[in-house]
């Protein structure tokens, strides 16, 4: 039996994978599993002296107790209510123990690795090792393809770890770079569209704060330099005030500027909305590997300084699922979550199916999956719709967006606060998206970016300006109510549910129930569906509702 997304392919059965020389008896799975891609042709063993930068994941303990409290701090009556933990806390009650982190930190070393690295949440460990030394520490082998062009690797056998380490790893992130996460901004024509501030009389944020007092975070990789100053000529065309920014580099710095568009999208979408924030903190990861996003996503939860973070982009459930990295950003957000951090992230631009190179932005075009991150129960998965608003910009309705990312993970579980509302989570899975806002072109974001030396407005779309459109949005709820808000997802659905009390059809106050619209395999309807998830923010209304 084999299980195919994204051109990858997983041996499940009676499918040979490459020999390894040590008695399985001495070894220990990981959640990391042998990867072979099915549109590229194998070329021969890795090799040995290439360098691979690592990511290993640490096993959490409690876990079990960790999704309990992030669900009873947004009950109410609960003792824990709106009680959310510091980092220091959550690594004392959750995280690995000092020993544990320890004994992975001596083996990585005796195995010759170098710049071995524990986060300060004990949930990662990075190191810098060659092809020999992972595939001897590993348990594991990792071949040469030819794809598209381009030559990757990938581990053809699944990792494993000593006995000694049992429990203590969860998966080994960067033997293979058959990613990356993609970005899920798709060409738009130019169109006339949105300034993000008309976003906030469209979306009805009138007496909310500004985003005062209060700090938002993207995801991003390569050099910023551009996009912080296009964040800049954005902020004095339209008026508003500078917005602080930091930049936090995970790993290697690098020079590739062939995202700064959907940065310059992320930045003035979210910043524009919420122009008042005290802070805007930049993640940047040197590449979009899983390995290098995994660093960027740990460091987003571990020093917990902006409420709020954004990432636009996404791979196929399956991939992060088979090479470990869905294990491991999972306890990121989680500790994120229990901290009191709401984490965005796009559905996805090709519908009911999952984005794949070179189709991404074409509807229909890959495998029927949902897009990871946004699929993870601790991150808030927005989708995408067609806004329709009068020339004054006041909200008049919605229809789900053909393209926006939508359906049912078929390897992610939910947060148990979605039960009784999103069906796919009262079956013990996990439905994508949350909420949904303005993706499609034609209502698409006007944003400032620069070619060749020139500055200029250019009209963008996709759940890349949803996304980051959601995170301003909510920017603002924090900032009118306070940090008590907290983790965004059990608040919307406890919210939601008690009004609906089990009828699909009844209004929700404060949020825009989208009934039109498809976006191949679903169709919008009353209540929560997988095109549009709740729906979006009448942002005035819902602020005062969420308690």
């Amino acid at each position: 039996m084999a299980l195919t997304a994204a051109g990858i392919l997983v041996a499940t059965g009676g499918i040979a994978l490459d020999p390894v020389a040590a008695s399985a008896a001495t070894w220990v799975p990981t959640s990391t599993t042998a990867l072979s891609p099915t549109d590229a042709v194998r070329l021969a063993a890795a090799p040995a002296t290439r360098s691979l930068r690592l990511t290993v994941g640490l096993a959490p303990r409690n876990r079990s107790a960790l999704d309990t409290l992030i669900a009873q701090q947004a009950t109410p009556g609960s003792a824990n209510y709106e009680k959310y933990l510091t980092p220091a806390q959550f690594t004392a009650r959750f995280a690995a123990t000092q020993a544990t982190a320890t004994r992975v930190t001596d083996y990585l070393t005796s195995q010759g690795m170098q710049h071995v690295t524990v986060a300060s949440n004990r949930l990662q460990v990075t190191a810098d090792a060659t092809v020999a030394q992972a595939q001897q520490a590993f348990h594991t082998s990792i071949a040469s393809f030819s794809r598209a062009g381009k030559r990757v690797i990938a581990n053809t056998s699944a990792a494993q770890v000593p006995a000694t380490l049992a429990g203590a790893v969860t998966g080994v992130l960067g033997l293979s770079d058959l990613g990356p996460a993609l970005p899920t901004l798709p060409s738009a024509p130019k169109l006339t569209g949105y300034y993000p501030k008309e976003y906030n009389t469209v979306y009805h944020s009138a007496g909310t704060k500004p985003g005062t007092g209060t700090t938002l975070a993207v995801i991003a990789q390569g050099d910023l330099t551009q996009t912080v100053k296009d964040l800049r000529y954005a902020e004095a065309k339209q008026g508003l005030p500078q917005v602080p920014v930091t930049l936090r580099y995970n790993g290697i710095k690098s020079a590739d500027t062939a995202g700064t568009i959907e940065w310059d999208l992320d930045t003035q979408t979210s910043t524009g909305i919420a122009p008042n924030a005290s802070r805007l903190y930049v993640y940047v990861a040197t590449t979009l590997t899983d390995s290098d996003l995994a660093r960027s996503i740990n460091d987003f939860a571990a020093r917990n300084e902006a409420r709020s973070g954004n990432a636009s982009l996404g791979e196929c459930d399956l991939l992060p699922y088979l090479d470990g990295s869905m294990v491991v950003d999972d306890m990121a957000f989680a500790e994120a979550a229990v901290q009191g951090q709401t984490f965005f992230a796009s559905s996805g631009d090709t519908g009911s199916s999952c984005p794949v190179a070179p189709t991404n932005g074409v509807p229909g075009s890959g495998p029927t999956d949902t897009s990871y991150p946004a699929s993870s129960p601790y991150v808030l998965g927005v989708g995408g719709t067609t806004l329709l608003a009068s020339d004054a910009n006041a909200y008049q309705s919605e229809i789900a967006w053909n393209a926006g990312g939508g359906g049912v993970s078929p390897v992610e579980y939910p947060g148990a606060w979605t039960n009784g509302v999103n069906l796919a989570g009262t079956a013990g899975l996990r439905g994508v998206p949350d909420v949904a806002f303005a993706a499609d072109p034609v209502s698409g974001g006007n944003i400032y970016a620069t070619d060749s030396g020139t500055t200029s407005v250019q009209t963008v779309g996709g759940t890349s300006l949803a996304s980051p459109l959601a995170m301003g949005l909510w920017t603002r709820m924090v900032a009118t109510r306070g940090a008590k808000l907290g983790f965004a997802p059990p608040k919307l659905y406890a919210y939601y549910s008690r009004v609906q009390a089990g009828n699909p059809v009844t209004a929700v106050p404060g949020f825009h129930d989208v009934v039109a619209g498809a976006n191949g395999v679903y169709t919008a309807l009353p209540g929560y569906d997988y095109t549009t998830g709740l729906g979006s923010f009448d942002v005035a209304v819902l602020t005062g509702k969420l308690g």
